[in-house]
């Protein structure tokens, strides 16, 4: 099972306030105990929503939107990811309660998702072996 832990932004976050030498520590000891436990895919910290672009679809089958950020609703914006792979929800949930408080001054907020599986949004076989096959070429050209 794959479960994306999301932060939240803060004002800080949102205002370009980079961490703490002490919280940076924090984290790469954190992940370096998701690494040794062979659960860790990926994890990274998003620059604020004024580098960001916002694209949406406010009319079915019309042109997409295209909003150049700052974004206001701090709440509403995600300051960063960690992507892990555990046997189960309960072991999610205690990896994410070890996490360090992802900004330091406890305005911290972790969103904990599952993520889909190609099982569970393709019942048909042809359509999970083209994805398969995309997977597949996705890893290769990291490799390559």
């Amino acid at each position: 099972m794959r479960f994306m832990m999301i932060v939240k932004a803060t004002t800080d976050s949102e205002a370009g306030v980079m961490p703490s030498q002490e919280l940076i520590e924090a984290m790469q000891k954190y992940n370096e105990e998701l690494v040794k436990a062979g659960v860790l895919l990926a994890a990274d910290g998003l620059m604020s929503s004024s580098n960001g672009i916002r694209i949406s679809y406010p009319e079915p089958g019309g042109k997409p939107k295209v909003v150049d950020g700052p974004f206001t609703e701090t709440k509403e914006i995600i300051a960063g990811y960690t992507l892990i792979e555990v046997k189960s929800r309960e072991e999610a949930i205690q990896w994410a309660l070890r996490m360090p408080d992802p900004h330091g001054f406890g305005q911290g907020e972790i969103e904990l998702r599952q993520v889909f599986e190609v099982e569970d949004l393709m019942a048909d076989p042809e359509t999970r072996a083209k994805e398969a096959a995309l997977r597949q070429q996705v890893q290769e050209q990291k490799q390559a």
